[in-house]
């Protein structure tokens, strides 16, 4: 059973699609990561041009979002003013990644620059969660204590201070502005909600307690996802409503098989796992960058 996707132009399986969903479902039920990072290159592997992957993956994040955002608000993990100020900068960033994306469009360079901004991060992350949690495996292995988490000494000394009082911190706004406006970027150019970078910035960088990262992290994602959706819809128009829906279906479907799934295993394999599965999506994104095309010319009318 085939639909056909207006906005991609392109006619697919159903099943095929509502699968993709599922599959990032399951590994966000699993890893607790949105799965925007491999989604929409699970997209592009199925034949969805890569804009409009990147402008309706974004939904499956915002939706996700909203409803994990709800139940920490209810636990009370979410530290509104930090999420703010992350917000802020996220807004920013996302504006300039939308811009930034409209101008490779135009110049019909957009699908070089996601491929190469996703085999560039997915590698590097990749590598350094495969190297931590080898680290970590070990050290459980060993009986080793984890090492403490703290911020940065020199963010103390930076100026513009705020106080959180949920997280406990009196720091500088500067670097919550810059990650948010980094990960909003990544957001519009890629796709991503941005939390497998903003978590760990929020533990390492800032110095956040773990307990409300999780919880502010979502809300930031959440909001900046939404608008940067928006902006993709009004400027672009790569956004794809029947994709979007079908993707979401199957991901909270995939969801609740993956956290029972995820229960079975310990922290320290499931972050193996995770890492493998980043590196092997970098690995082949990598490999059709410079891999000879099955057809060496394509024929395609430009949107005006």
């Amino acid at each position: 059973m085939t639909i056909y996707l207006p906005i991609a132009e392109v006619s697919l399986n159903i099943f095929l699609l509502l699968g993709i969903g599922g599959a990032v479902g399951v590994l966000s039920g699993m890893f607790g990561v949105g799965g925007g990072f491999l989604i929409t290159p699970l997209l592009i592997f199925a034949g969805i041009p890569p804009a409009v992957a990147v402008a309706t993956s974004v939904n499956q994040i915002v939706a996700s979002s909203v409803s994990a955002v709800l139940a920490h608000l209810r636990r009370r993990t979410v530290d509104l003013r930090m999420g703010t100020v992350l917000m802020a900068g996220g807004i920013v960033g996302s504006i300039a990644g939308v811009q930034l994306f409209s101008l490779m469009k135009a110049a019909g360079q957009v699908d070089l620059l996601i491929s190469l901004s996703y085999v560039g991060l997915l590698g590097t992350i990749g590598a350094l969660m495969l190297n931590e949690s080898l680290r970590a495996l070990a050290r459980s292995r060993s009986g080793g204590a984890a090492p403490q988490r703290r911020g940065h000494a020199w963010i103390h000394g930076l100026p513009f201070k705020m106080r959180f009082r949920t997280s406990g911190l009196y720091i500088s706004v500067i670097p919550p502005v810059l990650v948010g406006a980094g990960v909003g970027a990544m957001s519009a150019i890629m796709g991503v909600g941005g939390g497998f970078i903003i978590v760990p910035a929020m533990i390492y960088l800032l110095g956040m307690p773990t307990k409300v990262v999780i919880g502010t992290s979502l809300f930031q994602i959440a909001v900046v996802a939404a608008f940067t959706t928006l902006l993709h819809a009004v400027t672009s128009q790569t956004v794809d409503l029947p994709l979007a829906v079908l993707l979401i279906l199957g991901g909270v479907i995939g969801a609740q098989i993956g956290a029972q799934l995820g229960l079975r295993l310990k922290a320290e394999q499931l972050r193996i796992l995770l890492a493998l599965l980043v590196l092997a999506v970098a690995l082949k994104l990598g490999f059709d960058l410079v891999a000879t095309p099955s057809e060496l010319y394509s024929l395609s009318e430009p949107r005006g």
